[in-house]
């Protein structure tokens, strides 16, 4: 038993930071209620902490290499832990949003050192048995989030879903101090502190002007300045990967066709696939009067449908090309997107999204084995950990600046079926308020299901778009 405990300490670890990028989704009209907080509020609460995972991946997987990955991984679940109580205690969003930011840093080191962690710790068949549970895990944590998070709120408040984080980074802790050896690269290199400060500034920058232009227009003064500011920020950060002694990122690696494609798909899956679950949770709860826990459930075919193929696909689909899963895959995801947006009409509920939520899963199912194994297979071996760290900053990054760009079409979406209604209704909709509107106007029924159906169904055509986009580039 005591052979596994390392597994066990990365695990819990992994289970907690994949569970919190999904288990607020179901939380968020609650929060919005409790807060006081409005649309653009509630979309940094989702993006912050993926934000955070993505700008700074690759530079803990820097430092770690550097001064020891179980010291890093350590300092993750405490800084995860330190947050996750301040977070729930917090009184307002802008300490929550400020502690999910922080979150998302202890999220990134402990990401960043898990695969590590796992092949210091483990050899030969060990190796194979460890990375398959960790696998397993991950997928769990993906699809037990939004019912995690409905429980929790639904009864015990909001606020568990973050007090929760408390007893297990305990745990997580002990473990590792008890049972997980030091490991560290005796070649690592110095950090590449301008290039991590360029990428955190660029990747920020452009998703606050992809929120902004859905609040204020995409020619407004800040909109346009936030675009020339990340655009700035990337020349900087490539500039400094090309020059510097340290790069953390090799761009040289994306001379390969397939690197790059990977990446970019990769970028778009997350985009595609994951973006708009918040706007459908705020629609079944706000609108439908469906609990927590229901919403959770009701988003379940698409984590199920995920899990399951992802356990079978390995087996059935090996030697098949990367070319067809991955963009076969992400054609599936695009698919599932549009096929919601076709079956879905105003009077509709959940059972309406079923069968696009299920082939969305199928089609994550289908590439997310296959984009990690390309990833690793397209770079030297000596690149293979960058190569990761890149892919998981990429999955990130996606579903960051997919949030944002999703969050201005639904808002736009909402505007749009609501037609000469008084200024200030999609702003009152989509942060939670369809409940407070039915029970206060009469009649408000029917044009309040109106404009949800209007603002989903835009959303995922325009999902759908960026999957069949991703899918196309794979295969071209």
């Amino acid at each position: 038993m005591r052979k596994w405990l390392p597994l066990t300490a990365v695990c819990i670890g992994a289970f907690m930071l994949l569970v919190d990028v999904t288990i607020v989704t179901v939380a968020l009209p609650d929060m919005a209620a409790d807060m006081h907080t409005g649309f653009s509020g509630l979309q940094w609460v989702m993006d912050i902490y993926a934000l955070a995972l993505a700008a700074l991946l690759l530079g803990s997987g820097s430092l770690a290499d550097r001064i020891g990955r179980r010291r890093v991984y350590l300092g993750g679940l405490v800084l995860f832990a330190g947050a996750s109580l301040v977070c729930g205690l917090a009184d307002g969003p802008g300490a929550l949003i400020a502690f999910r930011a922080v979150q998302g840093v202890g999220g990134a080191a402990m990401a960043a050192t898990s695969m590590a962690l796992l092949s210091a710790s483990y050899q030969g068949r060990d190796r194979g048995v460890a990375f398959g549970v960790w696998g397993a895990v991950n997928g769990a944590a993906a699809a037990a989030g939004p019912i995690v998070g409905g429980l929790l709120t639904e009864h015990f408040g909001w606020r568990w879903i973050f007090f929760i984080n408390l007893p297990l980074c305990a745990l997580a802790v002990f473990v590792t101090l008890r049972a997980v050896a030091e490991s560290r690269d005796p070649r690592a290199r110095g950090l590449d502190l301008p290039g991590m400060a360029a990428f955190t500034v660029g990747a920020g920058a452009l998703t606050y002007a992809l929120i902004r232009a859905g609040e204020d227009g995409w020619t407004s003064p800040a909109t346009l300045g936030l675009f020339a500011l990340a655009a700035v920020a990337f020349a900087a950060f490539v500039l400094v990967e090309l020059r510097g002694s340290h790069p953390m990122l090799d761009l040289s690696l994306f001379r390969s066709p397939a690197f790059a494609a990977v990446m970019t798909a990769g970028l778009l899956t997350s985009g595609a696939a994951f973006s708009y679950l918040m706007y459908v949770s705020l629609w079944l709860q706000s609108a439908e009067g469906m609990t927590p826990v229901g919403a959770g459930l009701a988003l379940v075919p698409m984590s199920l449908a995920a899990f399951v193929v992802a356990a079978v696909a390995g087996r059935l689909l090996h030697g098949v090309s990367a070319r067809l899963t991955i963009g076969g895959g992400l054609l599936l995801i695009g698919g599932g997107a549009l096929l919601q947006a076709w079956m879905l009409d105003a009077g509709d509920s959940w059972p309406a999204l079923v069968p696009g939520l299920a082939l969305t899963g199928v089609g994550v199912g289908v590439s997310m084995p296959a984009l990690a194994a390309t990833a690793m297979g397209a770079v030297p071996p000596a690149r293979a950990g960058m190569a990761g760290g890149v892919l998981n900053t990429s999955r990130q990054l996606g579903t960051a600046l997919g949030i944002a760009v999703l969050g201005g079409v639904f808002h736009a979406g909402l505007a749009d079926g609501l037609s000469g209604r008084p200024a200030g209704t999609a702003d009152a909709l989509a942060s939670g308020g369809a409940g407070r509107l039915l029970g206060s106007v009469p009649g408000a029924r029917e044009w309040i299901d109106a404009a949800f159906a209007s603002g989903l169904r835009e959303t995922f055509v325009v999902s759908g778009a960026l999957g069949l986009a991703g899918g196309l580039i794979v295969l071209l």
